[in-house]
């Protein structure tokens, strides 16, 4: 299982949110070129940077700083927040990033998603669902930041593009994300269990590096993870170290 450290920006901050609401947002005094230096340092391979920005608006917030991180951090960057369609996905591939991460489009309307996995190459792209769960329900995909239901569920969207190629699935639990209480291990094993010829990366919740084994034991191909690293809650040594061994 992969450790991917995360770089979220508003407003051209590092941040992380608390359960994705915009209101409760955690600023980093971290310059985020250093900070993926450090990470490139520890031995981790793979870069995940959100502009929330574009995840609330559609519109890139963050375009200078994410360009100078494609093309200057030393990892593979995949990217993500308010990519909302072909050309904008292609254009981030085209200025550096290695994958882009199309999370509300996908959700709204997988049809046109699935047109651009031709184009694009579906090892390139990451379907990133966000969902909230209900008692008795299957868990809903939320987009547009996180601020909208989109009426369907994880399990659908999945089984919609389950067989298009390579396509990884980024799967965060909103009610998770920010918290530094653990992640959903159930959710995870459920994704697995349920598909598993498709690869996910899990997201939300990590609380250190207990949680590293726990999450491959469920199967994931990934982890992402901001918060437990920026607090020094999982160290850049932990990470780096469960990556080589895992």
């Amino acid at each position: 299982m992969e450790v991917i450290p995360a770089i979220d920006l508003l407003g051209g901050k590092c941040v992380r949110l608390y359960k994705g609401d915009f209101g409760a947002v955690s600023e980093y005094d971290e310059d985020p070129l250093q900070l993926a230096a450090r990470y490139r340092s520890a031995g981790l391979s793979r870069l995940h940077v959100v502009d929330l920005d574009g995840a609330r608006t559609g519109s890139p917030g963050n375009a200078a700083i994410i360009g100078e991180l494609t093309r200057k951090a030393g990892m593979q960057v995949q990217v993500g927040g308010g990519v909302r369609s072909l050309d904008s996905a292609r254009a981030l591939l085209d200025s550096g990033a290695s994958r882009v991460v199309v999370g509300s489009v996908a959700a709204e309307a997988p049809d046109e998603v699935l047109g651009w996995i031709e184009p694009l190459g579906a090892g390139r792209l990451i379907l990133a669902f966000d969902i909230r769960t209900s008692p008795g329900e299957d868990p809903e995909v939320v987009t547009r930041g996180w601020t909208q239901g989109s009426g369907r569920s994880l399990w659908s969207l999945v089984e919609r593009f389950a067989d298009a190629g390579p396509v990884e699935f980024l799967c965060t639990d909103v009610a998770c994300d920010g918290t530094l209480e653990g992640p959903n291990l159930a959710l995870y094993e459920d994704c697995c269990r349920r598909f598993p010829a498709s690869r996910f990366i899990a997201s939300g919740g990590v609380s250190g590096v207990a949680d590293l084994p726990a999450l491959a034991a469920t199967g994931v191909s990934g982890v992402v993870t901001g918060k437990a690293l920026l607090d020094g809650r999982l160290t850049l040594e932990e990470a780096g170290r469960f990556s080589r061994d895992a």
